[in-house]
Order: C-alpha cells, then structure tokens, then sequence
C-alpha cells in the first residue's frame, strides 16, 4: 500500500508461482553501532550481516586499508559513499581509480582494493561468498534455509563480458523514478535520496515482498523498521508487531512476506540504501528506473527479456 506520490504506486507486481506459506521467517536488525566489528586490525573495522541470499560488509577505513578477494565466485559490488572517498582495486593487470560517491561492480575471480582515503565503505556480496557468511553476526541464524525466500540464481552475464563498472552517485532525482537504482548479476542497489528530518508519518508505505528478501541500510540519521506479518488460519505461525530503532551503521535484514515500511527520525540528515539479491524483475521492468539497465540483461522469458 502506497501514498498516490510514492513512484511505487505505479509497479505491477511480476508473476510468482507461490507456494502456501506453512511458516514464517523472522526479520533480523544488525546494529552494528551497537557491537564490536567481525574483522579489524589497525587500519580497517568491519562488520558483517547476512540474510538468506546476501552479505553485507560494512566498514571504517583508514587509508593504507587492503581487503583482497582470492578466487571470488561471483560479482560483487562495492559503495564508497563518502565525497571525498578514494580507493584503487587491481584486477588482472589494470589499477582502477575509483572516486567517492560511487558503486562499483567487481567481476569475479581476484581483486584487491586499496584505500587511499580513510572513511566508510560498504562491499556486497552473495552468500557463496562462504568466509564472509560464516563471519557475519548473525550466520547461526541460518543454518537452516528461511522460509519463504525463493532459491538464490544470478542474473544474464552482460552482453560485453565481465569487468569493473563503476558509476557516480550524483545523479538527479526525477519524477516518477525511485531512488537512484543499478543492478549487476548478483545484486541491486537502491540508493535512496537524503531525507532531511522525520518521515511524514502520513505517507508511509507498508507493503510486502512474495519471495525475495531487502537489505535496509541506514548510512545516516535513524529509522524505525516497523513490521507486521499477516494472520494466517494456523495462529501458532502469527508473530508480534515490530517497531525497530536502528541507527547508523545498521542492517535491516526483511523477510518475505513480512509487511514492512521505515520512518526516518532524526531530525538532521537520514538516509538508507536498499539491497536485493539476486536484482528485482518489478523494479527492473519499469523503463528508466535502473540506470544501468543496458549493461546488464534482465532473465530470459515472458517475465523478463526478449
């Protein structure tokens, strides 16, 4: 359900074979703010949060910082969200430049990413990424699969090959677009404009998911994460309302069907990115609303591509 203003409205849901909902998974928030990093030595903390299909791997840098990735499975992407960001990543025999305010995706096979500049970066990967999984806060909560999620598959390689594709965050809001949205093979990400204060409590926009997860990060401010899971005949399945403060850095990992919105409320600058994996077909059929979409091909079929 969405206010008449929210680009959302306008979606038509892609058809999804849905199978009867006999359980419901739980939502996990990952305040990393709250506890001490997965990984750290002198120059880098980092924290790392999983879902079912994605890891987030969150970090403050100083420059000199090296993260290196040896055998990589499959594309991973990497956010410098801060202006005056700077790194370099090596792949194969070139040295990509890569400035801040920019996402980055990074083929598979090795890598390694140097920063020049200290601050935050955010690095996304899947759950093949094993060694990360295994390291994030909460993987005891996925040693069994979650229900409801559909099975992890990999989008169309592009059309050109793998390689490093990097893009600027700068670019303007315009009606009728959500966000400001890219997608790779693995991953899509939504960054969300800067809200300035709290969220109009008026227009919030409680919807829910069939079969795909979200990954709700806050870069700045605060949010509630408010979530509701539908009544069902079997009452031993229905869970408590959830109303959820998580500040910055944090993770809201959103299990399908949950129904779900997020309230800005600090009274400053608020802002959070959204995460799916693998990329989502409602979103990626709206024309103009990826803005790499001719990079990357959407699936094969009626759904999807030609």
């Amino acid at each position: 359900m969405y206010d008449k203003s929210d680009p959302r409205a306008s979606l038509v849901a892609a058809p999804v074979a849905k199978s009867p909902v006999t359980a419901y998974g739980a939502a996990d928030y990952l305040r990393f703010h709250e506890g001490p990093p997965q990984q750290s030595d002198a120059l880098q903390r980092t924290w790392l949060g999983r879902g079912q299909n994605a890891v987030v791997a969150y970090s403050d840098v100083e420059a000199g910082a090296v993260f290196e990735r040896r055998g990589q499975v499959d594309e991973w992407a990497l956010l410098l969200p801060d202006r005056d960001g700077k790194a370099e990543l090596v792949v194969g025999d070139a040295t990509h430049a890569l400035p801040g305010a920019s996402l980055t995706f990074v083929p598979p096979g090795d890598s390694v990413l140097k920063v020049l500049q200290g601050g935050r970066i955010v690095r996304l990967f899947t759950t093949r990424s094993a060694d990360l999984a295994d390291a994030s806060v909460n993987a005891a909560g996925y040693r069994e699969p979650r229900p409801n999620v559909a099975p992890f598959a990999a989008w169309p390689a592009p059309p050109d090959g793998f390689r490093v594709r990097t893009y600027g965050l700068d670019v303007p809001d315009e009606p009728g677009r959500f966000g400001r949205i890219w997608r790779c093979t693995t991953l899509m990400v939504n960054i969300l404009p800067v809200s300035r204060g709290p969220r109009d409590v008026t227009k919030l926009s409680p919807h829910h998911h069939d079969d795909f997860e979200q990954y709700s990060l806050v870069l700045e401010g605060v949010f509630i994460h408010h979530m509701r899971w539908p009544w069902t005949p079997d009452m031993t399945m229905w869970r408590n309302d959830e109303h959820e403060s998580c500040g910055t850095p944090s993770v809201a990992v959103i299990p399908p069907p949950a129904i779900h919105t997020s309230r800005s409320l600090d009274p400053g600058v608020n802002q959070l990115v959204d995460i799916f994996s693998p990329p989502r077909l409602d979103f990626s059929l709206k024309p103009g609303w990826v803005l790499n979409a001719a990079d990357y091909p959407t699936p094969a079929g009626p759904q999807g591509g030609a």
